[in-house]
């Protein structure tokens, strides 16, 4: 069957569930039926059909019992036994069943706060042995948690010892460690002796232990409460105890005050941690209707070293319930796995003055940024969810603010009101008494004579009682009055002790009698309970200003992003680059290995997105702050490292989106000759994994993506010497997750090895620039300039025309490209051979010809790729592509 949750009796669980049913049962009830239910068949006496037991009745030794209310009826008295009895807190002392215990146990062995220490263990000893039947573990650790300043706002526990850590380390044993109460501790139980509260049997009837404390203190909301019942939890945050206090006393000179105006006074919870609240609305819902989320963030400040000049991040408070060496476990994994850069150290020097965990941050780090990577993704910033769960009346209920602070000052009313009585009754016996002695020293004589002449002490009382009036309890008293009572000045102390207690049971049966009294009374004592434990809030509470986004501590400046051969990208100053070509054409070094080169450079703005397109179809985004900044001679870092790729798929286009509007299209163009236009807004929000920019046929890859215009045409060649040149308005916008249409028609064994973006010729007459030419590199090193004019627009998915010969001499067609006069290229061998051209001196040649000669190369030899050289080292003004 299924089975409610198990309570735990220590109050430190970090567990909540988030339904709570205020009936109690109703809820626990309505989960039992499914696990109960076999087949629709009612099992009787233990056994059913083909369980191979007897059935039950006569024979079985007792009556039946249909075993689905038997179940339903312990489950449920389980369950109620622990929302009552060990889960939940009482909203009147704030205290669970074992709390209680353990400070009764401590009351009754006089561990007071002013008295000597005691070993932990005989506490929980004696707290086992008569009122807790349950394992040492779970008073223990209970004792632990009060004397714990960092689980609790206020201590009910004053430890001697090694009571745990922030860290997590755990208290020692209980042989090792010695507690007293703390002087709040016995607010919570002063008046205990005087009848205040009803004491009930403990669990074996041989003592007694209080049902509640008189509380003198709004335990529930200054010191919180968390635990999970069955089917219900509770997680009450500590609050103030000045704020409470003045709430109480608001209420008490303004009864029906709004709830609005007490959630000024009360402001919010004050964690013992400290830290800072961001954001009201949560506190105001859970004052409400006693459910709400808060967030809490650590609270840090900035250093700068004063010998490298770098910045420091230093946390001072924690979030409340955060464990320190986790923490910082977890932040050393982040950066270990890259998921935060920017941070070069981290670690912890707290120490007796208070906590202090330094984390050392890079160079070119923005402190704000880290910052804020760290409370996304680490415990430095953390929810706590509010459930003002509570027992009331002896069942469970969600309370608002002032029903918590109501239901205090009725227990307080309740508690004053049988101390008054109490008192009452003592004062009125003992003036009873009083009276009675008086009567006796105005008659002294004749009592004398009286007492003397009897012959037993019970005709001495017989005869008191008949001669002056006197009740049994005067005339023992008399009799039982010591001679010296009989000076003078004793007579007189009778007397003023006779007209002070005249004085006090005035005092208590006008406070008896009076509800303004009586409130008065509590006032005063409230007001006491301020002056003598009242502080200063530890927690913050700030506005919410909304989700801080990394681009918002971030200047939105141009920036150079650069791309090499090998796939390493990194981000440059503008005006870095501006600078090293000012006044010469030296060469300038990029980090980069011999083989490799820069093959696509745009500048982008810091706030600008980038999208990244693989082999597979796939496309990622990054924002190009999120790129890593280098000067120029740095080499930067593996793309891969910031996108997920999957060993078996290549980069094929990083493309710069400055923004995401409609009426701009993605082109793309795969490998078997299939090309498809998105709309630009398609790809604005693209998961952490990646998300499906192209469904491709099995087989086939993306060769190429671009961001076009609609005036631009597109320009596909073939690995057999065909190219296809048609307006892009001829492919219709479809959806991301599409395959997309024919772009061109290829025959057997062909397949697609370029996509070139070439402008329309009205385009490039009204600009007044110079035609694209197109360049057309083969396997065997041959290729030639041809002018983009002599390829005619053909319409989408024909067979195209001849872009080169593809002779036994030249080979098949590795790449083409759309170059301008005054471009490079970089042509690479299958052997490693690199050469570096200038396009001005290929020759440009006609649409349907072989070529001349690009590169030399030995016997077997194949040309592998050519690529266009984004940065040129003898330019003296850098003119890099405008960004999407």
């Amino acid at each position: 069957m299924a089975r409610g949750r198990k309570s735990t009796d220590n109050a430190d669980s970090s567990d909540t569930v988030e339904s709570v049913d205020s009936e109690g049962s109703a809820q626990v009830i309505s989960g039992i039926d499914a696990a109960l239910a076999v087949d629709g068949t009612s099992l009787e006496g233990g056994g059913g059909q083909g369980s191979g037991a007897p059935p039950a009745g006569p024979h079985a030794g007792g009556h039946a019992v249909n075993i689905e209310d038997e179940m339903r009826s312990s489950y449920v008295d389980y369950a109620m036994s622990v929302i009552v009895g060990r889960a939940l807190p009482d909203v009147r002392d704030g205290l669970k069943p074992v709390h209680r215990r353990v400070l009764f146990t401590m009351h009754e062995l006089k561990n007071n706060w002013n008295g000597a220490y005691k070993k932990s263990a005989r506490i929980v000893g004696d707290c086992i042995g008569k009122y807790h039947p349950h394992g040492d573990t779970a008073v223990y650790d209970t004792l632990v948690r009060m004397a714990q300043d960092f689980s609790l706002r206020y201590l009910l526990v004053d430890g001697q010892g090694n009571f745990g850590s922030v860290d997590g380390d755990p208290a020692a044993a209980m042989r090792y460690t010695e507690v007293r109460l703390t002087r709040l501790a016995h607010e919570l139980m002063a008046d205990l002796d005087k009848d205040t509260v009803d004491f009930i049997p403990n669990y074996d009837g041989h003592d007694h232990e209080p049902s509640v404390f008189p509380s003198k203190i709004p335990n529930l909301l200054v010191n919180g409460s968390e635990g999970i019942a069955v089917g219900m939890a509770t997680k009450v945050p500590p609050h103030n105890l000045t704020e409470v206090v003045d709430a109480l006393l608001a209420i008490i000179d303004e009864p029906g005050i709004e709830l609005s105006r007490l959630c000024q006074i009360i402001t919010g919870p004050d964690f013992p941690t400290g830290g800072i609240i961001y954001g009201r609305e949560g506190i105001k819902q859970a004052y409400e209707t006693g459910r709400g989320k808060i967030r809490i963030r650590a609270k840090t400040h900035t250093e700068t070293m004063d010998k490298s000049g770098r910045e420091s991040i230093v946390v001072d408070e924690l979030s409340y319930q955060v464990n320190k060496a986790q923490l910082i476990a977890h932040i050393a994994e982040l950066v270990r796995d890259k998921k935060i850069e920017g941070i070069s150290d981290l670690r912890d020097e707290s120490d007796r003055e208070g906590m202090r965990m330094v984390i050392e941050l890079k160079r070119d780090a923005i402190s704000q940024v880290v910052l804020n990577q760290l409370f996304t993704m680490t415990a430095l910033q953390s929810t706590f969810g509010i459930i003002n769960l509570a027992i009331v009346n002896g069942r469970p209920e969600v309370l608002t603010l002032d029903e918590m602070l109501g239901h205090f000052l009725h227990h307080r009313r309740d508690v004053v009101t049988r101390r008054c009585l109490y008192e009452l009754r003592i004062a009125e016996a003992r003036a009873h008494v009083l009276e009675g002695l008086l009567i006796a020293l105005d008659h002294l004589d004749q009592v004398i004579e009286l007492i003397r002449a009897s012959a037993t002490p019970d005709a001495a009382r017989s005869g008191l009682m008949a001669s002056f009036a006197l009740s049994e309890i005067q005339a023992q008293a008399i009799l039982d009055m010591r001679l010296q009572r009989l000076t003078g000045l004793e007579r007189d102390k009778i007397r003023t002790e006779h007209a002070e207690l005249m004085v006090e049971i005035g005092r208590l049966r006008a406070i008896l009698a009076d509800e303004k009294l009586l409130m008065t009374e509590i006032r005063k004592e409230l007001v006491q309970v301020r002056a003598d434990f009242g502080d200063a809030r530890r927690t913050q509470i700030v506005d919410d200003t909304g989700a801080l986004d990394i681009e918002d501590l971030i200047a939105d400046e141009d920036v150079v992003v650069t791309i090499s051969h090998t796939g390493y990208i990194k981000r440059s100053l503008l005006s870095t680059y501006r600078a090293q070509r000012r006044g010469g054409r030296g060469k300038q070094g990029t980090g980069l290995k011999d083989e490799d080169w820069v093959n696509d450079l745009f500048v982008a703005s810091t706030h600008a997105h980038v999208l990244v397109f693989t082999s597979k179809g796939r496309v990622f985004q990054l924002k190009v702050h999120e790129i890593p900044a280098a000067d120029r001679s740095a080499r930067g870092k593996p793309i891969v490292n910031l996108v997920p790729v999957a060993k078996d798929e290549r980069v094929r286009a990083v493309l710069p989106v400055r923004e995401f509007v409609e009426g701009r299209y993605l082109f793309m163009a795969t490998r078997n000759g299939t090309v498809k236009k998105t709309d630009l807004m398609e790809y604005s929000k693209i998961r952490s994994t990646g998300i499906i920019a192209i469904v491709l046929d099995e087989g086939d890859d993306l060769i190429d993506a671009k961001v076009i215009e609609s005036y631009e045409e597109i320009l596909l060649a073939t690995r057999d010497g065909m190219s296809c040149r048609f307006p892009s308005e001829q492919v219709r916008g479809m959806g991301r997750a599409t395959r997309g249409v024919r772009g061109i028609a290829l025959e057997d064994a062909d397949h697609v090895v370029s996509m070139a973006i070439v402008p329309s010729e009205d385009a490039v007459l009204g600009a007044g620039v110079e035609r694209p030419t197109i360049l057309t590199c083969c396997e065997n090193g041959y290729g030639k300039r041809t002018p983009s004019s002599d390829y005619r627009l053909q319409n989408r998915g024909g067979k195209g025309i001849i872009t080169i010969k593809t002779t036994d001499r030249n080979g098949p067609v590795i790449s083409v490209r759309a170059v301008a006069p005054d471009d490079e290229c970089m042509i690479i061998t299958d052997r490693g051979q690199l050469i570096r051209i200038r396009v001005k001196e290929i020759s440009v040649i006609g649409r349907n010809t072989q070529g001349v000669r690009l590169i030399n190369m030995g016997d077997g030899e194949k040309v592998v790729t050519l690529e266009r050289i984004a940065e040129r080292e003898d330019e003296d003004v850098m003119a890099p592509p405008a960004e999407a």
